[in-house]
């Protein structure tokens, strides 16, 4: 028992020990991670960073002021309707009476051209016919009708033993001096044979057709066509659309009708679309069709035709200084020949931009113009468009690149919405204020008599537009002009179709040609008095074509704006304007520079002392 006791002894002493040495690591360990603890507070404090300054206020960013834009003025633009006090008696036939035959609504263009040589604008009307099954034949067959300038507006029939007395059943014309003589020549496009007629240098004109090489198929239906040099040889080569594969039977056969009852004209998607022709001029007074070896004929499959064609204008779209074509389809895309170095065409409408609309839609696309309305280097093309489609502006957005950019603008700058109502035929890029930028003309009418009995909205006759541009730096580019600027004369219902531009009174603004189906057409006289200065170039080449077609000048004004326009006689629709070009100077009475850049590329400066008049510039 004793033992016990002292071992219990000895294990609690051994315990109390233990205690208190554990008890003393554990105060040490304290005091240890005090120090630390103290330590480590003790650094931060020494070796912490003063605290930053409140960050100063910013200053209120001070808002620009608002940009005012420049005061919009509209100008008085009035036209007068001369056309009777001028002695113009013409009226357009189509020979209808009931059976509603396409061609029939299809007329009427015509043309300004100096056909006598004497430095003013005649005019060319061109007329269609009765038909050969006719109820009641006439006793005397329409023609064509030919009107001689006397240089102050007062106009001459002289239609009588000229040579274009002809019947045939016309729709359009183009002029050149295919043969290089020096004078005017004619080419009139049909539904049936086209028709070429010389010019003989004493106002009187042979018909050269067959001996030249250009009639077409006896049974093809042409429409727009025109003179340029697209191999660059020096004379001028011809481009004709074709519209669509027609005959009586077949457009009988469809029996279309407005409202089931009335008898309407057909619809060229029902009908199959025709190749274009390019013929190529051999210099001895020939001509040879090149239209497939040159790239022209587009198939929608592996053998229709593509294109059903009624405009067409030769524009230089990618700054190679060669020729391309522009054609406006009715119901199908419209083609865009871009010129190749080896001579031959590559079709790029849908890659270029201007094939269809912006949701990608084929339009009813009538007459067609280009222009450089912005005084940029970036080309607008104008397409006047069917009865509730706007009228198209594609605008480039890559001037001179290889293969140019285009984008329909028309909403953007104000032309889309103010156009859509009405059918859109003959459109002319033209500065009609003279203040120095291009505006839009477009010619108008309906196919149908009867249409206001299914839509409200339309009218058979129709009045022109004016679409004035009132610059880039508006919320709207383009204005359409009322009557209170146009004045009553121009507002004018009429069946429009054709349409064609020339300063026939020699006081430097351009007056209008307006072509009608199955009425009187009517000549336009421009009585702006803005007071606004004018310069106008008359070119003649020498190894270019004679008539200067294709060539671009560029005048540069002296606060350096710089005007382009194109000698282009092919625009509008199945229509040709006055080969002069007209520059608007607006306030300014002098130009800095005018360079002239000849098919091919070759440039010329040319000194240019005074302005208010016609200059002649030779190659």
């Amino acid at each position: 028992m004793a033992n016990v006791n002292q071992n219990n002894n000895e294990n609690e002493t051994e315990e109390i020990q233990n205690d208190e040495v554990v008890g003393a690591a554990l105060k040490w360990s304290l005091a240890i991670v005090v120090l630390l603890v103290s330590g480590g507070f003790a650094f931060w404090i020494l070796n912490r960073k003063p605290p930053e300054k409140p960050p100063e206020p910013v200053a209120a960013t001070p808002l620009p002021e608002k940009r005012e834009k420049p005061k919009l003025e509209i100008p008085k633009i009035p036209f007068t309707d001369v056309t009777s006090a001028a002695g113009i008696t013409f009226v357009h036939e189509n020979g209808a009476e009931g059976e509603k035959l396409l061609p029939e609504t299809m007329g009427g263009g015509g043309a300004f051209l100096d056909f006598d040589n004497d430095g003013d604008p005649d005019l060319l009307c061109v007329n269609s016919s009765t038909w050969p099954w006719a109820k009641k034949p006439p006793e005397k067959p329409p023609t064509s009708a030919l009107y001689a300038n006397d240089g102050k507006g007062n106009f001459t029939d002289v239609t009588a033993g000229s040579g274009l007395d002809v019947v045939m059943y016309g729709n359009g014309v183009a002029c050149g001096d295919y043969d290089t003589d020096g004078d005017v020549d004619v080419y009139i496009t049909c539904l049936g044979r086209n028709c070429l007629f010389q010019n003989d240098g004493k106002g009187k004109f042979a018909d050269v057709t067959a001996a030249a090489g250009v009639g077409g198929d006896e049974k093809a239906w042409s429409t727009s066509s025109g003179f340029f040099d697209y191999d660059l040889d020096g004379d001028l080569d011809l481009f004709v659309c074709n519209y669509i594969e027609w005959d009586r039977a077949t457009d009988l056969a469809m029996n279309f009708t407005l409202d089931g009852k009335l008898r309407a004209y057909g619809r060229p998607t029902d009908f199959k679309g025709a190749f274009p022709y390019l013929f190529r001029n051999e210099g001895n007074g020939t001509f040879v069709d090149v239209s497939e070896q040159q790239g022209v004929q587009v198939t929608a499959n592996l053998e229709a035709a593509l294109s059903k064609s009624l405009g067409v204008t030769f524009p230089d779209l990618n700054g190679d200084h060669r020729p391309d074509i522009v054609v406006a389809n009715d119901t199908v895309q419209n083609l865009l020949f871009l010129s190749q170095p080896d001579g031959k065409f590559e079709e790029s409408a849908a890659a270029c931009g201007v094939a269809f609309d912006n949701a990608g839609n084929a339009r009813g696309a009538m007459g067609i113009d280009f222009g450089y309305f912005r005084n940029t280097p970036s080309v607008g093309i104008a397409i006047g468009n069917f009865a509730t489609e706007m009228t198209a502006l594609y605008v480039s957005q890559t001037p001179d690149a290889e293969l140019p950019v285009f984008r329909d603008e028309a909403i953007s700058n104000g032309i889309g919405p103010i156009t859509r109502t009405d059918l859109k035929f003959g459109v002319l890029f033209m500065d009609a204020d003279l203040d120095g930028r291009l505006d839009l003309f477009e010619c108008n009418g309906h196919l149908e008599e009867d249409i206001s009995v299914v839509q409200s909205s339309q009218r058979y006759e129709q009045s022109p537009h004016l679409l004035w541009n009132c610059g880039a730096d508006q919320e709207e580019e383009f204005v359409m002009l009322t009557e209170d600027s146009t004045g009553e004369d121009f507002q004018k219902r009429m069946v429009g179709r054709g349409a064609s531009m020339a300063d026939i009174d020699n006081d430097g603004d351009l007056d209008l040609a307006l072509f009608s189906s199955v009425g009187p057409m009517r000549l336009l006289r421009n009585d702006q008095t803005l007071g606004h200065h004018w310069l106008r170039l008359k070119l003649q080449g020498t190894k270019a074509n004679r008539d200067a077609i294709g060539a671009t000048i560029s005048v540069t004004l002296p606060d350096d704006t710089v005007l382009t326009r194109t000698v282009m006689p092919t625009r509008s629709y199945q229509s040709q304007s006055e080969l002069p070009v007209s520059f608007g100077l607006g306030k300014h009475d002098t130009v800095k520079s005018v360079v002239v850049t000849w098919p091919g590329g070759s440039k010329q400066l040319v000194e240019i002392e005074g302005v208010d008049r016609m200059i002649k510039i030779v190659e």
